[in-house]
């Protein structure tokens, strides 16, 4: 029993028509890390939120450090040493990070909290983490990497005993990545016990002790991690053999559809591109480097200062999405829980909501259409879902992002701006939907697909651009493609 800080020993949940989890098992030793992988709606999340408190078991216990409990609660957690790192984020928007990394205990009195104290150890927490926030900046004005990190920081300033990081890279590029990785071995060092949560599998093999793989809510394996190999972890997780390369490109790259020049705004400066029908166009670029804010003044969902957007040889003025829909533009956001669906709505709503004009006439809905709509992209995207009647917020993370992506799928766009597509998908979902792109791109419709996982780009685009403190270093065609390449212009300096 010494052996292990975490067990959860033939735990069950239930939802209503759902079996999360079934009879499962799982032990986690002291001071190792143990990676936890399996698609999405396979019960990684529901898991976390047992050991949390956030929800309780059916049946089942749970036991930390040799004591047993029927179910944790939020404070029992936390007074265990036990902290969770969620994939999506736990902040107040309206407040400073300072006062987010110490929220609900605040030094000082209950009268007058001590905030000149919290910037400092803020500031000393991000020194020793080696990012570079201000800790008066408030959330809101964070881009959703920097809000990651807030996130990270504010579990570790915890000095917990057993972290659990749920897809703690999802938004992060390599350079932050390795910092985290940085971070977490320094943990380990120091007798702290995590779980650990990715759908990128090279991580796990760069930092994993131990591989625990859930499938259809159940523990299927347990291996050492130099026990097994990605094709056979691939295999676990699906219950069969699934390929994780990237589609072989099939399109042709046509005639101008897009042109941006010299748009500024939003700290970004002087972007200038050409995208073209059937192709790909990756952006690449560290945190911070301006590739959100890029597309979302095409989007028109922030203003640009200046500059030019020209459509199919026009000048247009793109001023609100409403606008950019009806050219055929559509986005595909980085933060889907704030920005990509609407979580107390359900998966039929959500996606029919982009789609209300091609499922309607004179405000009369034609539910026969718009239900082959729905089915066919629950099926290209294998949405795990009873019904299109469950609310979105009662879906994975991973199931989530299918339904943003579905609903731009189910407009036929001619442009589409796709911000981290893959964000939080397990291996499977990540290939359909790079067959899909792929077979988007074969129709003629242009992409702009924004990244942090350089492989990907590597793998689906015809030309990268790339960029460095909100501006634009250069444009790489297919036959210059190498991670050096990017990563020494993504890391370019401009001397004030």
């Amino acid at each position: 029993m010494e052996e292990y800080a975490l067990q959860l020993k033939h735990v069950t949940k239930t939802y209503p028509g759902v079996v999360a989890l079934n009879d499962i098992t799982v032990d986690v030793k002291k001071g190792e890390i143990l990676a936890i992988c399996g698609e999405n709606g396979a019960g990684k999340s529901t898991m976390m939120k047992l050991i949390s408190g956030a929800i309780a078991p059916n049946e089942g216990t749970i036991t930390v450090f040799g004591q047993e409990y029927e179910r944790m609660t939020p404070a029992l957690s936390r007074e265990l040493g036990i902290e969770v790192v969620y994939q999506e984020f736990n902040l107040v928007p309206e407040l400073p990070v300072s006062e987010n990394i110490f929220l609900g205990m605040y030094p000082g009195n209950k009268v007058t909290p001590d905030f000149k104290k919290m910037e400092k150890e803020t500031k000393e927490l991000f020194d020793m983490l080696e990012v570079d926030i201000n800790p008066k900046t408030k959330v809101k004005d964070l881009s959703t990497a920097y809000c990651q990190l807030v996130e990270i920081a504010k579990g570790v300033s915890k000095n917990p005993k057993i972290l659990i990081l749920d897809e703690p890279t999802a938004a992060l590029t390599e350079k932050e990545t390795g910092i985290l990785f940085k971070l977490v071995k320094k943990l380990k060092e120091q007798g702290t016990t995590m779980l650990y949560v990715s759908h990128r599998l090279s991580e796990i093999f760069d930092i994993a002790d131990r591989v625990t793989v859930f499938r259809d809510g159940q523990v299927i394996e347990t291996r050492d991690i130099a026990d097994i190999d990605r094709r056979q972890l691939i295999a676990l997780m699906a219950g069969r053999e699934i390929s994780d390369t990237y589609p072989e490109k099939t399109n042709k790259i046509g005639e101008t559809v897009l042109e941006v020049k010299d748009l500024c705004g939003l700290g970004v400066e002087n972007i200038n591109f050409e995208l073209h029908r059937g192709e790909i166009l990756g952006f690449a670029g560290l945190v911070g480097a301006g590739r959100t804010e890029t597309a979302r003044m095409i989007f028109g969902a922030d203003k640009a200062d200046s500059g030019m957007i020209i459509y199919e040889g026009k000048e247009v003025k793109i001023t609100n999405p409403e606008k950019a829909c009806e050219l055929g533009i559509g986005l595909v956001p980085e933060d889907r829980k704030t920005q990509g669906v609407i979580q107390n709505l359900s998966i039929r709503k959500n996606i029919t909501l982009a789609i209300l004009k091609l499922v309607s006439h004179m405000g009369i809905m034609n539910f026969k259409k718009e239900n082959e709509i729905l089915e066919k992209h629950k099926n290209a995207l294998s949405i795990k879902t009873p019904s299109f009647e469950q609310l979105v917020r009662n879906l994975s993370g991973g199931n989530q992002q299918k339904v943003v992506v579905s609903k731009w799928l189910a407009r036929e766009c001619d442009v589409l701006l796709m911000d981290e597509p893959t964000r939080g998908i397990d291996v499977e979902a990540k290939h359909e939907i790079y067959m899909i792109m792929n077979e988007l791109a074969s129709q003629g419709v242009a992409i702009i697909m924004i990244s942090s996982e350089m492989p990907e780009l590597i793998g689906m685009a015809d030309r990268i651009l790339v960029m460095s403190e909100g501006r634009q270093t250069g444009i790489l065609d297919r036959s210059e493609f190498s991670q050096e390449k990017i990563l020494e212009m993504a890391s370019h300096e401009f001397v004030a």
